[in-house]
């Protein structure tokens, strides 16, 4: 099970994505995720595929078991090897990897490498507002700091410092 974090102990901005990417920010743990997404579940078959160092690949795969984003459990009943699983968390990931490499698809390389497919159409990804169903456009979306003493701008002692120190 994932532990949440305290968004105050963090530093800088109190912020989710800065949680989320103490969790699972370095390359190998993405990596190490997008294999197991693709079935691949034994650590020959992670270390083979995502190049990782196996000592390095090892600090991964126990801080993201840690993390509980991936559970060990034997490959097959019966089966003496254990391989590496999504928990529901590790699971809630695929939205992120899939906009990740579309991404990656538009201005990272220079020829898709992988397609994705929906039914028999290329995989084309949107998002959209879950409560009322509209694409969603930036120009629509609003910030709002819910941490009391922050604002868009940071932290609100240091802006005013700084305000009145450039004024």
């Amino acid at each position: 099970m994932v532990v949440p974090r305290d968004p105050l102990t963090l530093g800088g901005r109190p912020c989710a994505i800065a949680a989320s990417v103490q969790l699972v920010g370095d390359r190998w743990s993405m990596l190490v995720i997008r294999e197991v997404m693709f079935g691949n579940h034994q650590f020959s078959q992670i270390a083979r595929n995502t190049g990782a160092p196996r000592d390095r690949l090892t600090a991964r795969l126990r801080s993201l078991v840690e993390a509980g984003i991936l559970e060990r459990r034997p490959v097959r009943e019966g089966a003496r090897h254990e391989g590496y699983y999504l928990t529901e968390a590790g699971t809630d990931l695929h939205h992120v990897l899939r906009t990740l490499l579309a991404w990656g698809d538009k201005w990272a390389v220079t020829t898709p490498p992988l397609r994705l497919t929906h039914h028999d159409h290329p995989l084309e990804l949107e998002s959209h507002c879950a409560s009322c169903g509209e694409k969603v456009d930036d120009a629509d979306v609003t910030k709002e700091m819910l941490t009391q003493g922050w604002d868009m701008r940071g932290r609100l002692d240091e802006v005013l410092t700084e305000v009145r120190t450039e004024g």
